[in-house]
């Protein structure tokens, strides 16, 4: 099929930026913090309401409460919102996962809670780049595909799900079920500020270390305490070595708490901490070297540390399938007059899981923006139209890409 005809199913979507616009703007101006399950209730409804223009078979998915290491050690049952799963022409002979999430960083008490137009061009709010405009854009060239003369052609499952923000724990395993016999995966994450795409991704891991001891007066009995703090300060000091920039490895501990007061030997102390590293042999290596140092300290001690993992995603290589995915797309983006490019990025994403269940994905299809998971949080408002017309472009030239039904 000419270019030009190509182009004609998805010149429309311009004059349909308007309504792209006013959808962000709306499920922005919702809190959907990642445990504000009011908020996230409330987006579902919208979201449910704007996606049934698709007709696609559309399912809520209940998740278990998440599991919170509070930093005395005990569990702590925190409960979160629901996965919304839209299907639809699940026999054709291409299948799509198009993944994206509902949550954001901003919790029900930061000031940040509203959107409001900079300029003409610039959009700023809480969650419009990560990612509700993403969500818009998604949906927007899904529509445009079924409106093709490839809708039908393609089949597709959408997963929206509500704790893409604190590592996609208990969603994880519903996204590995999706990417289940689809032959690539498309995510509506934020492109960079100019545009360009992620291409690889670090691996990341989040963990809480609890430090017991036993607590004493400390003008009485101090010899008799065994000191939490003392403890996880040298466990603190053994992985802080870990740290290695030149290679990508990272480890940062993020949060300490402990004691109560300073003539009370502290029987309790708690850290939490992020590992990442580019390439799954230094992730693996980073993690047995943090257990062998954890059971090194524990050996012949009066103090326990104990490590709860919460939350891991393997690091995303940017390997030969990806490699033609993203040249695929770039041809795409030429049909449009604007070429696209990418480089690595160190944050993790749902990209990450799509890569360990075998999946090749493209994953910041979203909004152009920046400044994002701060107050200055904003997206280009005519980039809602340019990424929605590239994706559905994309998806109606499955058919004829070499390798797509590989």
């Amino acid at each position: 099929m000419k270019t030009k005809s190509i182009l004609s199913y998805v010149e429309w979507i311009a004059g349909d930026q308007k309504e792209m616009l006013s959808q962000v703007e709306a499920w922005s101006n919702i809190n959907t913090s990642s445990t504000h399950v009011e908020g996230l209730h409330k987006q579902m409804k919208l979201l449910k309401q704007a996606f049934k223009v698709l007709n696609g078979k559309m399912e809520e998915i209940s998740m278990a409460p998440l599991e919170q290491v509070q930093s005395n050690g005990k569990i702590k049952h925190v409960p979160l919102g629901k996965i919304l799963s839209i299907t639809k022409h699940p026999k054709a002979p291409i299948q799509v996962f198009l993944g994206g999430h509902m949550d954001t960083v901003f919790s029900p008490s930061s000031p940040f809670q509203a959107c409001k137009q900079i300029d003409g061009n610039t959009l700023q709010g809480p969650g419009v780049a990560d990612m509700k405009g993403g969500l818009a854009i998604m949906l927007k060239a899904l529509e445009a595909l079924e409106k093709s003369p490839w809708g039908g052609k393609i089949g597709w499952q959408i997963l929206i799900n509500p704790d893409e923000e604190i590592g996609s724990v208990n969603s994880a395993s519903f996204i590995r079920e999706a990417a289940q016999h689809k032959q690539l995966g498309l995510l509506f994450e934020p492109a960079y500020p100019n545009g360009t795409l992620v291409s690889s991704r670090k691996g990341s891991a989040n963990y809480t270390i609890i430090a017991q001891g036993k607590a004493a007066h400390v003008g009485r009995d101090f010899a008799a305490g065994h000191n939490a703090i003392v403890k996880l300060a040298r466990l603190i000091c053994e992985i802080n070595d870990l740290n290695d920039p030149d290679s990508g490895i990272t480890v940062n501990v993020g949060v300490i708490k402990g004691g109560e007061a300073v003539n009370i030997v502290p029987d309790l102390a708690s850290c939490r901490i992020n590992i990442r590293a580019v390439n799954l042999e230094d992730f693996f290596l980073i993690k047995e070297t943090l257990f062998n140092i954890l059971a090194t300290l524990n050996e012949h001690s009066d103090v326990t540390l104990t490590l709860y993992q919460q939350g891991e995603r393997s690091p995303k290589i940017f390997d030969e399938q990806h490699r033609h995915l993203f040249v695929n797309l770039r041809k795409t983006s030429l049909i449009l007059g604007a070429g696209i490019d990418w480089k690595p990025s160190g944050g993790v994403c749902d990209g990450n899981i799509l890569f360990e269940a075998g999946v090749p994905s493209i994953d910041t299809l979203g909004a152009i923006g920046g400044n994002i998971h701060t107050q200055e949080e904003y997206i280009l408002i005519d980039s809602l139209v340019q990424r929605a017309q590239l994706t559905a472009l994309f998806l109606m030239q499955l058919e004829s890409m070499s390798g797509a039904n590989e």
